[in-house]
C-alpha cells in the first residue's frame, strides 16, 4: 500500500494548496468589497472650472447640496458643478473654502459630503428627477435599492462561507468546502448584480439629466474595486468546490481500494 499512500499524500499537498489560494482569495475579494462599500468614488464628474461654479449664482445650489431636504435634481446639479464624486452611502462636492462675494476666487478647495439616510435608500426615484407629479420610475427605483442591498448580501455570504470553513477545519474534513464554494459563487452573482445594477441606474439617470457640455463623467476606483471582487469570489468558488469533490472521490476510490 506504500506507493498509494504516497500518491495519497501529493493529492493532500495539491488540495490544501487549492484551498490556500482560495482562502487567500475570498479574503482579498472580502477586502476590496468592504473598501468598496466604505469610500465615496464609484462615479466622479470632473468639471473644467470648478471654482468658478461656485459663484454668487451657484453658491445657492452647493448650500442646497449640504439640505437634508435636497431632492435628486437638486444635489445632482452640484454634482455637476463642483467636481462630485457619488459612493453607495455618501454623495461629496469641491467647493473653495471660503466663498464670499468680496473674496476673490480661491484656489485652496475643500470637500463637503453629504450621508445618504436609510430613507433615501429605499426613496422612489421620479420620472422626471425633482418632480413628485412626474409619477414614480419603478427602473430605477428597484436599481438604486439593489445597488444598496447586494453588497451586504455578498459580504454575509462570504463570512457564513467562512464560518463553514472553520467548522470544517475543525472537523478535518474538507466536504464542507463545498457548501462554502456555493456561498462564494451566490456572493459573487450577488457583487455582479451590484456591479450590473449600478451602471445602469448611473446610465438611466443620465438619460434625465444629461451631462453639460463642460463637464466630463467617469467610473471611479471604489466602482473598480467591486469589479475586481465578482470574479475573484468565482475563482474562490471554484477553487473551494473542486478540492472538496475531487477530494471525496479520491477518498472513496482508496476506500474502495482497501475493501478489494
Amino acid at each position: 500500500l506504500f506507493p498509494y499512500s504516497s500518491k495519497g499524500a501529493v493529492m493532500d499537498n495539491r488540495f490544501a494548496t487549492a484551498l490556500v489560494i482560495a482562502c487567500v482569495l475570498s479574503l482579498i475579494s472580502t477586502i476590496y468589497m468592504a473598501a468598496s462599500i466604505g469610500t465615496d468614488f464609484w462615479y466622479e464628474y470632473h468639471t473644467l472650472s470648478p471654482a468658478e461654479n461656485v459663484s454668487e449664482a451657484g453658491r445657492s445650489i452647493w448650500e442646497e447640496f449640504v439640505s437634508e431636504e435636497a431632492d435628486e435634481k437638486t444635489y445632482t446639479d452640484a454634482l455637476f458643478r463642483c467636481n462630485g464624486t457619488v459612493g453607495l452611502w455618501r454623495r461629496c462636492i469641491t467647493v473653495p473654502k471660503n466663498s464670499h462675494w468680496y473674496s476673490p476666487p480661491e484656489t485652496d478647495m475643500t470637500t463637503n459630503c453629504i450621508s445618504f439616510s436609510l430613507s433615501d435608500q429605499f426613496m422612489e426615484k421620479y420620472i422626471e428627477p425633482g418632480n413628485h407629479n412626474s409619477g414614480t420610475d419603478l427602473n430605477r427605483t428597484y436599481l438604486w435599492r439593489l445597488q444598496f442591498l447586494l453588497p451586504f448580501v455578498s459580504l454575509g455570504l462570504m463570512c457564513f462561507g467562512a464560518l463553514i470553513g472553520l467548522c470544517a477545519c475543525a472537523c478535518r474534513s474538507l466536504y464542507p468546502a463545498i457548501a462554502t464554494g456555493v456561498l462564494h459563487f451566490l456572493a459573487g452573482l450577488c457583487t455582479l448584480g451590484l456591479v450590473g445594477c449600478y451602471v445602469a441606474g448611473i446610465e438611466l439617470l443620465h438619460k434625465k439629466l444629461p451631462l453639460p457640455d463642460d463637464v466630463r463623467g467617469e467610473f471611479g476606483w471604489s466602482f473598480c474595486l467591486a469589479c475586481v471582487s465578482a470574479p475573484l469570489q468565482f475563482m474562490a468558488a471554484a477553487l473551494f468546490i473542486w478540492a472538496a469533490r475531487t477530494n471525496r472521490k479520491e477518498f472513496t476510490l482508496l476506500k474502495a481500494y482497501r475493501v478489494a
